[in-house]
């Protein structure tokens, strides 16, 4: 019986004890390489420390000891003056509703337009094969600008407002939706697909009935998880002036003391409402994954 554990060919075998040998080597190697990148890391991450704190105008370990004071200010204002808590919560509540508002209307936006890219940027299901590059390369130049710059660009473009915060969301949102959306279609099952083409179907019909019916759950789940980032998103934008419940934060921090009590009651307003939808969008991915709903 001719021995093929380590080949056909005939000549001495192997030492089981070298090659034990040299797995415990290998193995070292790799910790020694990963030993070195760790400390290259940690380096730069150490260079690139003291390159910012020597760029802080303040100096970060000097104002560090102060970083409580001004949290400490504001709780101790708003705790004083607490019975005026549940009007400013009421009274900020259609700010809130305007966040909202922008951050609905930019995720069914950007969802819509990454399901769009996400198609024609999969293998196997573009309409144009030699076009798949150039429509992953929008969906990453799409994601690779903030939503504040954009923002701030068509700030002066069409003026402040909710207009352009739902723009720049919603080209932000579908950058980053398109990648996650073209993910999923890439493991969809190409017989539904393949069974509609030996009908005759068009590109859209075989779409429309033999992928998205598969990828549209983990679709909705990916576009409820982006809707709790958007919200975030919409409330920063508001510092920028584009309304909504940000924009609110900003006057009241801006006046600084005496009106430390709307920061809070915004603050719990926007903590509230961020709890609420994180629970009720975990809820409903939970059973659009699990095939419940």
């Amino acid at each position: 019986m001719v021995d093929i554990a380590f080949g056909p060919e005939p000549g001495k075998r192997p030492d089981p004890a070298s090659a034990s040998e040299v797995y415990l080597d290998m193995v070292r190697r790799k910790r020694m390489y990963g030993g070195i990148l760790l400390v290259l890391f940690l380096a730069l991450l150490a260079s690139g420390w003291m390159l910012a704190d020597q760029r802080n105008a303040g100096g970060f370990w000097n104002g560090l000891p102060q970083t409580p004071d001004f949290p400490a200010e504001v709780l101790s204002e708003a705790w004083a003056n607490r019975a005026n808590l549940p009007g400013l919560l009421w009274s900020y509540i259609p700010s809130l509703i305007e966040t909202l508002n922008i951050a609905a209307v930019a995720t069914l936006i950007g969802a819509l337009m990454a399901a769009g890219l996400s198609l024609l940027a999969t293998r196997g299901l573009a309409r144009w094969p030699r076009l798949i590059p150039v429509f992953r390369r929008t969906m990453d130049a799409l994601r690779a600008v903030p939503e504040i710059v954009i923002a701030l660009v068509l700030i002066f473009v069409i003026g402040g407002g909710p207009v352009p915060a739902v723009i720049a969301i919603a080209l932000h949102t579908g950058g980053a939706l398109g990648k996650l959306f073209s993910e999923v279609a890439e493991n969809a099952d190409l017989k539904p697909v393949e069974g509609l083409s030996s009908v005759g179907a068009t590109w859209g019909q075989k779409m429309w009935l033999g992928v998205i019916p598969q990828v549209a759950p983990n679709w909705v789940s990916y576009a409820l998880l982006r809707l709790e980032i958007n919200v975030r998103a919409s409330a920063i934008l508001g510092f920028v002036g584009e309304g909504g419940i940000g924009h609110d934060l900003k006057l009241a921090m801006q006046w600084g003391q005496g009106r430390y009590d709307e920061v809070v009651a915004i603050f719990l307003l926007l903590f509230l409402a961020i709890v609420a939808i994180d629970r009720v969008s975990d809820s409903y991915r939970h059973r659009l994954v699990k095939g419940t709903l």
